[in-house]
């Protein structure tokens, strides 16, 4: 079986692996030339253009999600060539989605330990770029194995393309923030998607969000959750606010409480996630926070007197936002380094506008910021570091845990 994956972003790139490490031919294509994918032998590829010729004689079609609603890919839709229509194993599962705009990663991975510790054979994936191997690993892994149900951490610029992939039989929805706006292109927009991708399912909401499950309450199942009513390991409200999901979903599902009890305090958080560093006479907080209300829940939690940040991508214009978050507290430092992109000067732009009073650093690299944090540490309390960057933000934990485990 021959498989054309067209659009060769993360979750495409992604989508060429699993197909070849699971035995199909690919035909791959993407008009970015600048492009890099491993050689293989059952592999093809076009960069610069598509070739609609090799495309239309595949046996299936993986579309990226970027280019799922575009005009000129809607026939491989309605001639039902996209992959997930034709590899099917998944779709008998019970299949719970977990989306919104921050704690995704977290409360999937807190409700897989749960029904994993019920004694439940659970498939787990999603967003290749949330840490997952992405949608397709998803579906070819059905195909391979029996499984009790399938849990899917879903990004809300996929909201369309995981509607038609999967069939949801319960969605959690974390919270909704303003992030990625650039391709939503309004706040409005997102929420009329998240309505759509909804429509007719088990819900479970953040009461935060109060507002749009009284839009939804008459399509949907809501059931909220708040926070749960004990101590977990984590760092902060907001992973209360996940725990609790977890704990309402498992409710919904009928795991005993002890078990979810069990599972939550036990629970370690991910790497890249937000974790907290005792030192003898301060504390290193650090965890992606790659939008403005994510950043704002952590600084809700304490005074940091000095923040470092990761930068944006270029075209991020809503992620720059973290900056202006961060600029109305007391800080009295705040370092910036280069997190998806080196966008430091637009960063520092943005903080002299907003009148930030306190000092501006320009930080390298992963060296110069452990160095730094571990500098400001003996001074001050408390130390955050975050922004955007999964895989600095975990590479600078690292080397943060090991330059303090060699003092």
């Amino acid at each position: 079986m021959k498989v054309a994956v067209v659009g060769l972003g993360v979750e495409g790139i992604n989508a060429v692996e699993s197909l070849l490490n699971h035995g199909y031919e690919v035909y791959a294509s993407d008009i970015n030339e600048n492009i890099n994918l491993k050689q293989d032998k059952n592999l093809e590829i076009d960069l610069g253009f598509h070739n609609f010729n090799k495309i239309e004689k595949a046996d299936a079609v993986v579309l990226s999600p970027s280019l799922w609603n575009t005009k000129v890919f809607q026939k491989f839709r309605s001639d039902k060539k996209i992959l997930s229509d034709i590899v099917t194993d998944h779709r008998p599962l019970f299949t719970i989605g977990v989306t919104g705009t921050n704690g995704k990663t977290t409360t999937t991975m807190m409700i897989y330990d749960i029904l994993k510790k019920a004694g439940l054979k659970i498939l787990t994936g999603g967003n290749a770029g949330g840490g997952f191997k992405g949608y397709t690993e998803v579906i070819l892994e059905a195909a391979s194995a029996d499984y009790d149900m399938l849990l899917v951490e879903v990004c809300d610029m996929t909201l369309d393309f995981c509607q038609n992939a999967f069939n949801f039989d319960l969605i959690v929805v974390t919270n909704i923030g303003r992030d990625h706006l650039e391709f939503h292109k309004s706040f409005e927009n997102y929420t009329e998607s998240l309505k759509k991708f909804v429509m007719g399912k088990t819900i479970v909401l953040n009461p935060k969000n109060e507002e749009f499950g009284r839009l939804i309450e008459k399509t949907s199942k809501v059931n909220y959750f708040t926070e749960i009513p004990y101590k977990i390991d984590l760092f902060g409200k907001y992973n209360l606010e996940n725990a609790a999901a977890a704990a309402k979903t498992a409710e919904i599902l009928e795991i005993p409480e002890k078990i979810v009890k069990t599972s939550l305090k036990e629970f370690i958080v991910l790497p890249g996630r937000s974790a907290s560093i005792e030192l003898p006479s301060s504390r290193i907080v650090i965890g992606k926070t790659d939008n403005a209300d994510a950043t704002a829940a952590v600084l809700d939690e304490v005074e940091f007197p000095v923040i470092i940040l990761g930068t944006p991508r270029k075209g991020e214009i809503c992620r720059f936002d973290i900056f202006r978050e961060v600029s109305k507290t007391n800080s009295k430092i705040i370092a910036i380094f280069p997190g998806l992109d080196n966008t430091q000067e637009e960063a520092r732009n943005i903080l002299e506008e907003e009148n930030y009073n306190g000092e501006i650093f320009n930080l390298s690299d992963v060296d110069d910021v452990v160095k730094f944090a571990l500098k400001c540490s003996e001074k001050y309390p408390n130390v955050f570091i975050g922004g955007n960057g999964q895989r600095k933000i975990i590479e600078i934990t690292n080397s943060l845990k090991k330059a303090i485990s060699a003092k």
